[in-house]
């Protein structure tokens, strides 16, 4: 019972540290609100573990469109892949007890190339590309969109990632000592 009462505790400290830190940072723009987010999933999952982490990456899109962050819901989904692709990367490189330098900046520099892969493929290339066209006669993607959309989600999402994890390798050992993990 107690390993689940942490579980919630940390993932939800991880939660409102987000939504804080969405809403703090909207106005600085998506490189350092896309940043910030990164530091807390990468955080999420390599302090709490990997369900935490998961459970950060599914619900932050859906708060960042809840707070106008989020271009609009058609990229909700995209970046719930996208985030669920970093932890399960980090996690799986790293893994929640790795001290050892050369694993974590192996899984930090991973994690964030297979972030920007899947969501360059989903959003530039899918909805942007072999989509777009549907889409804008559907009339779920306006024109303004699809020029801002590859824009958003191309190199900006390889950036944020690697500032993220980058953040989050400096604090993660701090949290661990704390923590006594």
């Amino acid at each position: 019972m107690e390993k689940k009462i942490r579980f919630i505790t940390e993932t939800a400290v991880m939660l409102a540290l987000l939504v804080a830190l969405q809403a703090l940072t909207k106005p600085m723009g998506q490189l350092v609100t896309g940043s910030c987010v990164n530091t807390v999933l990468a955080v999420s999952v390599l302090v709490a573990g990997l369900g935490s982490g998961i459970t950060v990456a599914l619900i932050s899109p859906v708060l960042a469109y809840l707070l106008g962050i989020a271009p609009q819901i058609l990229t909700v989904p995209a970046i719930m892949v996208g985030n669920t692709a970093f932890v399960i990367t980090l996690y799986w490189i790293a893994g929640k007890d790795s001290k050892k330098i050369l694993r974590q900046a192996l899984a930090w520099i991973a994690a964030a190339g297979v972030k920007f892969a899947a969501l360059y493929a989903i959003v530039v290339w899918l909805i942007c590309g072999v989509l777009s066209q549907k889409l804008l006669a559907a009339g779920v993607l306006k024109a303004p969109m699809l020029k801002a959309l590859p824009v958003s989600f191309g190199i900006t999402q390889l950036f944020t990632a690697l500032i993220g994890g980058a953040a989050a390798l400096l604090i993660v050992p701090v949290l661990r000592k704390a923590l006594r993990k």
